[in-house]
């Protein structure tokens, strides 16, 4: 039995009827050139469903040429269905991209937080740009893309039943915080084939099939911008304002090229060497004093100046609920691949809540999102509007 055979034992294979009833289905799959979307595409036409690819560009490169990987990433997505005999749609999304993603990415900068855009590049582009596109436009029942989370309906057989997003089987791969901003309409017009497997055996199935993408090098940096230094890069939109680094107790103790250029918690790139009279600890960035463009920093990961007690978050989102109005148990990630804090949810009003750990957390971080969990299911999320160094007193 090969791996592929197996793999689609282990998912459970439909029945007949459940296969014709998909070959009613349309599903455009978006083709990023990469090995996850590639084997997604080819597990739905194992399933049934009429498959068709969609390549989007969202950044325009013409004045960027030496990192453009846009035209070989389309050459690797054409490549792969063309094998698979699928037909490939293309779309430029880069205005979109441009006006709801970009530009708040820089806002964010620019106030001296440290934003996601990954996230609010799948909130805005992957799972609303795409997806309306997809539906209007194409004629498509479901979209897909190769995120490793999953679904589940709560009650499949309830009208309008309600659908959860749910971790990624593969726990080192697990992508549903980057998803937490979805709705469950669109959790519920989305699959996500690779999400029951684990990246290895992706692999291994894209190499079976003789995929181009088998071996590829998953992609890193900023959501379809890619790899670059990215100080230079966002030197290029925001002009840098150098200042002092000081010590809590006020010390000058070295100078920073731009706040925006750091982020709490950071040690690498302070350029301090031995300050006289401290001990060979290594630096932390523990606050940024943007009104005096200072930068603080202390010795120690430990120091008490980088712990929180809590986190107070906004700009919420709940997958399944409008909101929550009373305490919640459960657990956060206040980064990617952050091992999970339990806590408690304290609601201070409809987009507000109060967050506190069970025990204190290390460079919790304005700007970025904390997302709640109970168990596998992803409940939501917010982003941090400030960390919490001793228990609000209500």
């Amino acid at each position: 039995m090969t791996l592929i055979s197996a793999t689609f034992e282990k998912l459970n294979p439909l029945t007949s009827a459940q296969k014709a009833a998909n070959a009613a289905k349309k599903v455009i799959v978006g083709m990023s050139g990469g090995v996850d979307s590639s084997v997604s595409a080819y597990i739905l036409q194992q399933q049934g469903y009429q498959v068709e690819g969609l390549f989007m560009k969202n950044w325009e490169e013409d004045d960027d040429s030496d990192y453009c990987t846009a035209a070989a990433d389309l050459a690797d997505a054409q490549a792969v269905c063309d094998k698979l005999g699928i037909h490939l749609h293309k779309i430029n999304f880069a205005a979109e991209y441009w006006d709801n993603v970009f530009e708040h990415f820089l806002t964010e900068y620019r106030a001296g937080r440290t934003p996601n855009p990954d996230i609010l590049c799948n909130k805005e582009i992957k799972f609303k740009a795409f997806l309306e596109y997809a539906a209007e436009d194409l004629g498509a029942d479901y979209i897909a893309t190769g995120h490793y989370v999953r679904r589940s309906f709560v009650d499949e057989s309830a009208v309008g039943a309600k659908v959860q997003l749910l971790r990624g089987l593969d726990s080192n791969k697990d992508q549903s915080y980057f998803l937490y901003t979805l709705s469950h309409e669109q959790v519920a017009q989305s699959l996500f084939p690779v999400g029951e497997l684990e990246k290895p055996v992706v692999r291994q199935i894209a190499e079976e099939l003789g995929l181009i993408t088998a071996k590829k090098k998953d992609s890193t940096g900023i959501c379809f911008i890619g790899e670059r230094k990215f100080k230079d890069f966002l030197a290029r939109y925001l002009p840098a304002q150098p200042g002092e680094i000081r010590t809590l107790d006020g010390e000058v103790i070295g100078r920073h090229d731009g706040l925006m250029y750091h982020t709490l918690g950071q040690r690498k790139g302070l350029r301090i060497g031995g300050v006289k009279g401290k001990d060979e600890n290594a630096w932390y960035v523990v606050e940024k004093d943007l009104a005096n463009n200072v930068l603080i920093v202390a010795q120690g990961l430990d120091n008490s100046a980088l712990l929180s007690s809590g986190l107070i978050a906004q700009q919420l989102h709940w997958v399944n609920r409008d909101a929550i109005r009373q305490p919640l148990r459960c657990t956060v990630k206040t980064r990617y691949r952050q091992e999970d804090i339990a806590c408690e949810i304290l609601p201070l009003d409809d987009d507000k809540i109060e967050v506190r750990f069970d025990e204190a957390q290390i460079a919790v971080t304005p700007g970025q999102s904390a997302v709640f969990y109970q168990g596998e299911v992803c409940l939501g999320g917010g982003i941090i509007e400030s960390a919490v160094k001793s228990a609000i007193k209500q």
